[in-house]
């Protein structure tokens, strides 16, 4: 889901307002504990309705990070992805943020300014506004903060110098492994496009071409009433042969063929999609060879 639906691919933290105040007390020199987890109520304004009992903090359902009063919750996992390769990322992390921090306390650090330390190097990551604003991307930017918004952008990191030394240090992953992971998520990711885009295909090919036809043809002997439809549905061919001869040129290396299929052909199959969307209100009702949306959403009320 991340950087397609909630949350962004911009990875923050969002520990709530009240708890953000209270890293950067220890930060100024202020003490480790203090914080209180009180749940509050909400005021419904309706005296024949009692008032609502609050989490701790509120929970931003734009971030991948939220603080939800006894626990974080990590919130971008992929729609098709198994859980268990995030999770043992954010293992991972825990694991070496808590090596970082027995690491200045064996240095001779007391643990107050060993943790006020480690929440001063990465304050940068926490984030209490609206992960879905045009603004935070370029705040974000301006933080040092990654956004990987597709998944060649993120899986080109997954065996680099930095990962491959994290993982190896954590004795989870040795340099070999990491390789491996990013050539099968690569993969992974080529082959699937690849299905899709021959799908595409031959349901352009063998329904929707086949049927613009028959509706072109019942304006044979009243053309001024076709509207837009010789235009569209022209284009519809014209973009298919288009996706196609792109298709053939894409190259066999794995990062650049799936980058190639996400920067070039994904936008190919968008303006495709966007033709045979018009086309689908146009077309004589029964024509159209798949369900159509109303079909899809409104097929209970019939």
């Amino acid at each position: 889901l991340g950087a397609q639906e909630a949350p962004p691919a911009i990875i923050s933290l969002y520990p709530g307002t009240g708890f953000e105040a209270h890293v950067d007390s220890i930060i100024a020199g202020g003490p480790l504990l203090g914080y209180k987890a009180e749940k509050g109520a909400a005021d419904p304004k309706a005296a024949a309705a009692m008032p609502a009992v609050c989490g701790v903090e509120d929970r931003n359902r734009t971030a991948p990070f939220p603080f939800c009063g006894n626990r974080f919750e990590f919130r971008a996992v992929g729609s098709s992805q198994n859980c268990s390769f995030p999770i043992s990322i954010c293992n991972t992390i825990m694991a070496s943020g808590m090596a970082a921090l027995s690491d200045l306390i064996e240095g001779g650090m007391c643990h107050r300014d060993a943790v006020a330390k480690l929440f001063k190097d990465n304050r940068h990551v926490i984030f209490t506004g609206n992960g879905y604003s045009a603004e935070w991307p370029v705040e974000a930017k301006k933080r040092g903060l990654s956004n990987l918004n597709t998944t060649p952008l993120a899986v080109a990191t997954f065996n680099s110098e930095k990962a491959k030394k994290l993982f190896a240090d954590m004795g989870i992953f040795s340099a070999e492994e990491c390789d491996a992971r990013a050539e099968v998520m690569f993969e992974n990711y080529a082959t699937t496009l690849s299905v899709e885009v021959e799908t595409l295909i031959d349901m352009i090919e063998t329904g929707i071409l086949p049927a613009c036809a028959k509706d072109m043809a019942k304006y044979k002997e009243m053309p001024a009433l076709a509207g837009d439809r010789s235009a569209t549905y022209t284009s519809i061919k014209t973009e298919t042969d288009k996706l196609k001869g792109l298709f053939d040129k894409k190259p066999h290396d794995l990062k650049a063929e799936a980058t190639y299929l996400c920067d070039t052909i994904k936008p190919q199959m968008v303006a495709i999609r966007a033709l045979v969307d018009k086309a689908e209100g146009l077309l004589e009702a029964g024509l159209y060879p798949y369900p159509t949306y109303e079909e899809l959403i409104y097929s209970h009320h019939s």
